[in-house]
């Protein structure tokens, strides 16, 4: 069922009570709050409505198509998204909008209730609803396997209003990646879903520059059945963002987002410290109060209003003292509240919108404290912290610290707890002390009076995740440590992570705050709405969600393998080159071979060229020579032949 406590957050008594908000088939609103230390809350709530008879015969209206058909296609009766990113700070901030129930983990964060008749067909519908809703909201979804998906027993339970023969049927599966970013590409899908698109209304603030910027951020999406006494039933899908915003870091100008420090005559000091001189500053700019307006911390004015909204609800309120001045754009309607705790603004269809709210004077005549500029914030119910405990890669320990400031009320709650399956816990080392508020510590085991019942699903290797459930009560004014140890174990190392040495996100625990009597654990009465935000937090259930954390696991040295491959490689190339070599090879001896000619060889037979033809030349002049002298002896041998043959016929005569 739908907490009062809902509505008396979002929307004045004086503006309407709960059957017009079933009544109604869209509206939308915006929520401003002032927080301490120069931040702003901004919280946007988008409602559509439509009868399950339009439903089931597809005719949806104003509830997105695409998601509807999905819900259709594997029998979703309750669907549960959350996008979250940053950390509440409970002790500056106060309690959490919405008392926690609107926000998740650090990441994405889904749980819903399929309709199936065995586990195995609701485990089949699971993944198909988580691949479909991957592909909408362009998120991970899809890495929801079954090592990351629980059956909570105790932690959640159905907001809708749900048939007994429904609920027989009814299967709760919870899915958590803490490691999934948010970022511009969930907010798209996410505003595709509204039927004004961001074009129009309070929609049009919304800008990922803005929200991604914002010190913590939320994005819900929730769906339930609504079945107001006396009329038809319808199924309504709520849309919220819930973002804080540093005021002086989104008044920065986009073009010039660089944030840079003021000269020193510019700064603003509190003279009244003790060290403060010439080169020593405590800034006072939280001190001097809140200056802003809306299109500073948006960079851009509301353009008018969605056509299809509920004209009489207004689109803006801001909660802030009736002493806070605020000046809005011309042509705006303002409605106070009878509490002097916030006003809301009506504005024209067409008409831009913005308000300002300047600096308040803290000196003079007319000065002003941070009571009449802040309201002050609630304190939460519990604050609670978890972190690891211990050193070494072998084991661990998780330690949480629960405390409940109320001094006169004692407070139960869920504590609710997924761990990945390489974290092994040992049970028998879950112990509690409690620390009172004179200091005493006592210490208790597992089966003492803080804890009240367990429910443990251990982990199987590569297959589910560890599930711990623990039903706790603890006494007012009194801070509980919750301590428990674990052992690491060794992956695979094709299951590490391309980023393995930054180690492993491990979801964050989710608590879940009990009704403080048996008679608000009743159906609430929903046909008025309680303006008293703290006792109507307290007729129903309350969440919160601690941080998440980093586990670092056995890391082995990657580069090993790298070294490896490189040696083998060498030696691989360098053994089967050399055997090739001799296989293929044929060895000749040198006079049967081709000549092999080098540098040497080539310069000898141009030296022994050039000297041939030298001594050609040489040669043929020498020749010539011999042939001229030859030819000189055979006449001379003529001549004397002849002579002698004269003197032989001188001497026959």
């Amino acid at each position: 069922m739908m907490r009062s406590v809902f509505l008396s957050y979002l929307i004045p008594l004086f503006v309407f009570v709960w059957p017009v908000v079933i009544a109604s088939d869209y509206y939308e609103q915006l929520v401003l709050k002032p927080l301490p230390q120069s931040t702003l809350l901004a919280s946007f709530d988008f409602r559509s409505n439509t009868s399950l008879s339009q439903f089931e015969a597809h005719n949806f209206q104003y509830f997105p198509r695409s998601l509807g058909q999905i819900l259709q296609h594997v029998g979703t009766r309750e669907l549960h998204l959350r996008f979250s990113l940053g950390r509440w700070d409970a002790e500056s901030w106060g309690a959490r909008p919405w008392d926690g129930t609107k926000e998740g983990g650090t990441g994405v964060e889904l749980w819903a209730w399929l309709e199936a008749e065995t586990d195995e067909e609701a485990d089949r519908k699971w993944l198909i609803l988580t691949n479909a809703l991957s592909g909408l909201f362009c998120a991970s979804l899809n890495f929801i396997d079954e090592t990351r998906t629980t059956r909570p027993v105790m932690s959640f339970r159905p907001e809708g209003d749900h048939p007994n023969a429904t609920l027989a049927n009814m299967h709760l599966l919870h899915g958590v990646l803490p490691r999934e970013v948010v970022c511009t590409e969930n907010l798209t899908p996410f505003l595709k879903l509204l039927p004004c698109k961001g074009k129009a209304g309070i929609s049009s603030l919304l800008d990922g520059h803005k929200l991604f910027d914002a010190s913590w951020q939320s994005m819900a999406i929730d769906i339930r059945p609504v079945c107001p006494a006396g009329e038809e039933c319808v199924l309504q899908i709520e849309q919220t963002i819930d973002m804080v915003l540093d005021i002086e870091r989104s008044k920065r100008p986009r073009d010039n987002p660089i944030p840079r420090p003021p000269p020193g005559h510019e700064l603003k000091c509190n003279a009244s410290k003790p060290y403060h001189s010439g080169d020593t500053c405590f800034p006072t700019d939280f001190v001097e109060g809140q200056e802003w307006a809306l299109d500073q911390v948006f960079g851009k004015t509301m353009k008018g209003t969605c056509p299809l909204t509920d004209p009489n609800i207004p689109p803006v309120c801001i909660k802030a003292p009736e002493s806070r001045d605020v000046y809005t754009t011309a042509g705006v309607t303002e409605i106070k509240d009878p509490s002097r705790l916030s006003r809301c603004y009506q504005v024209a269809p067409d008409a831009e919108f913005s308000v300002v709210l300047p600096r308040m004077p803290r000196e003079g005549s007319n000065a002003k404290t941070e009571a009449d500029e802040l309201v002050r914030p609630e304190t939460p119910l519990l604050y609670a912290e978890r972190s690891f405990t211990g050193h070494g890669q072998e084991r661990g320990g998780v330690q949480s610290i629960l405390t409940n400031p109320s001094p006169d009320t004692e407070v139960e709650f869920v504590y609710f707890e997924s761990l990945p399956w390489f974290m092994r816990i040992y049970l028998h080392t879950l112990q509690t002390h409690i620390h009172d508020a004179s200091g005493l510590r006592t210490k208790h085991g597992h089966g003492d009076a803080v804890v009240q019942e367990i429910y443990y699903r251990p982990a199987l290797d590569r297959a589910r995740g560890t599930q711990l459930e623990l039903r706790m009560r603890i006494p007012p004014a009194s801070t509980v440590f919750l301590t428990y140890d674990f052992e690491k174990s060794i992956l695979r190392y094709t299951e590490y992570p391309p980023d393995a040495n930054r180690g492993f996100d491990v979801a964050a625990a989710v608590i879940t705050i009990l009704p403080t009597s048996a008679s608000s654990a009743s159906s609430p009465d929903f046909t008025t709405i309680d303006t008293d935000t703290d006792a109507a937090r307290r007729r129903g259930a309350s969440n919160l969600r601690t941080a998440s954390l980093l586990l670092s696991l056995p890391t082995p040295d990657f580069s090993m393998p790298y070294n490896v491959i490189i040696f083998t490689s060498t030696t691989v190339a360098l053994a089967f080159g050399g055997l090739y070599n001799i296989l293929i090879r044929r060895f000749v001896a040198a006079d049967e071979g081709p000549e092999v000619v080098s540098v040497g060889g080539l310069r000898a037979r141009v030296v022994a060229a050039v000297a041939g033809l030298v001594g050609r030349f040489k040669g043929e002049g020498g020749e010539k020579g011999e042939k001229e002298k030859g030819k000189g002896k055979v006449e001379d041998k003529g001549e004397d032949k002849g002579e002698e043959d004269k003197g032989d016929k001188g001497k026959v005569d």
